[in-house]
């Protein structure tokens, strides 16, 4: 049994990790790292409201997480284009939930990143994937995951036409596309990060598309 720390637990694969937690017998709590309060309680769910720009709060609300899941994430359109705000973020909340983590002894860090995550890119986006990975592998988590899906197929709350549009050509050239560039379902990358929390082998391992399906045992 262990405890699980899940940020963005309201995004698309943030959602898809908190309700496969909240099943799954091998996790006895469920902690959840919020600005607002969740609309639900579950018998296994612990909720901290935070705010995760202030460091000592955020800091003392990491404490406990054994396993931790970072699905944080916003958009262009949500900051506006302020490259900073992004940041704050993309970069600030899973680099500090990883380092606080550390600190309170955590074993294992699953972090949502992108294909492509390169800190030399001269894409903003890529970029900014590549260094918030390099920050994580910087912490003294001892097993560091980090998934790198293409396109996340799912019902987003927020409607994006360019994503919409890509989710309806992508099934179509699926099997012509190169295996880590193929969309995923938000479901599915999620079942692998549980699937992957569960072994603790020591070291920083980068997944794309087709690890995201593990062989059944």
């Amino acid at each position: 049994m262990a405890n699980a720390l899940l940020l963005g637990c309201t995004g698309l694969v943030g959602n898809e990790i908190l309700t496969n937690l909240l099943l799954d017998r091998t996790f006895d709590k469920v902690i959840v790292l919020v600005r607002e309060p969740l609309p639900f309680t579950h018998p296994k769910l612990e909720e901290r409201v935070i705010d995760f720009q202030n460091p000592s709060e955020f800091d003392q609300a990491m404490e406990g997480g054994e396993i931790i899941f970072s699905a944080v994430g916003t958009t262009q359109k949500k900051v506006k284009g302020d490259a900073a705000a992004y940041r704050k973020v993309d970069e600030w909340i899973p680099t500090k939930a990883a380092e606080f983590g550390a600190k309170w002894g955590a074993k294992s860090f699953l972090l949502v990143s992108a294909i492509g995550a390169d800190a030399q890119s001269k894409n903003f986006y890529l970029k900014l994937k590549g260094e918030v990975e390099n920050k994580i592998k910087q912490s003294k988590i001892p097993c560091i995951y980090l998934f790198q899906p293409s396109l996340l197929l799912g019902n987003r709350k927020e409607f994006r036409i360019g994503e919409r549009f890509a989710q309806w050509v992508f099934p179509i050239f699926h099997w012509v596309t190169p295996p880590k560039y193929r969309g995923v379902a938000a479901k599915d990358l999620a079942k692998a990060m549980i699937h992957f929390s569960k072994i603790h082998k020591p070291g920083h391992f980068s997944l794309t598309y087709s690890d995201f399906f593990p062989p059944n045992p």
